[in-house]
């Protein structure tokens, strides 16, 4: 274990801290959990824990370091994502026979029509990539103080909207849907209308994370 994760007890004596050794233990039971053999229907919920673990490490560890990036990125997956849905089976195919943490899962609601899979699946992707993005929002209203509306709340209520409109078209159509074909547009059209409402257009297009906190979280 490297010294910077060890802390001293009274003695002096380098220890692990508990907080880690309890997020280990929990690790290695949910590890456990996960690969015991029983249908996936009695342990999404142990599936869905360990991908939100994933996420959040990923949020933790990536940073997108400028606006103009962000909005590239959400575009170029924008397009990503709807060819590989509509234009291929391969995403669902993914979704539905791959059984890993790489997604979230929960029981699909009750409906007249036959379902392959009984999940509804969140892709961990599209939680991720939008996730970003939001975060990248709470580092613009540091920096920038904006007077009118918070671009972190305007973000993430429009990855909300974003994603009830997904789930509301998917039951709908009883088709699966490229969840970044909603939420892309909804993050980043709503973060230039905020900046249009606090008058900061050019600064929110042009801005860029401070060089050393972004090299700290690479």
């Amino acid at each position: 274990v490297p010294d910077m994760e060890l802390e001293q007890n009274e003695k002096g004596e380098k220890v692990l801290p508990l907080d880690g050794v309890l997020t280990l233990g929990m690790g290695v039971l949910c590890t456990l959990a996960y690969w015991a053999p029983v249908a996936m229907e009695n342990k999404f919920l142990v599936s869905n824990v360990i991908a939100w673990a994933l996420a959040m490490v990923s949020l933790g560890a990536i940073s997108l370091g400028s606006f103009q990036t962000g909005a590239i990125l959400l575009a170029g997956l924008f397009c990503y994502d709807i060819f590989w849905v509509f234009g291929s089976d391969v995403m669902m195919t993914v979704a539905t026979k791959v059984e890993a943490p790489v997604k979230f899962i929960y029981p699909a609601p009750p409906s007249d029509t036959p379902r392959a899979y009984p999940f509804s699946v969140l892709g961990l992707g599209d939680v991720v990539i939008p996730g970003l993005f939001v975060r990248f929002a709470s580092k613009i209203d540091e920096a920038l103080q904006p007077q009118n509306l918070s671009y972190f709340s305007v973000a993430t209520a429009a990855y909300a909207v974003g994603l009830l409109t997904c789930f509301g078209v998917n039951e709908i159509t009883h088709a699966g849907q490229p969840a970044l074909l909603y939420l892309d547009p909804s993050l980043v059209g709503s973060a230039l209308a905020c900046a249009v409402a606090n008058d900061q257009l050019e600064e929110v297009w042009n801005f860029r994370e401070a060089e050393e906190e972004a090299g700290k979280e690479e």
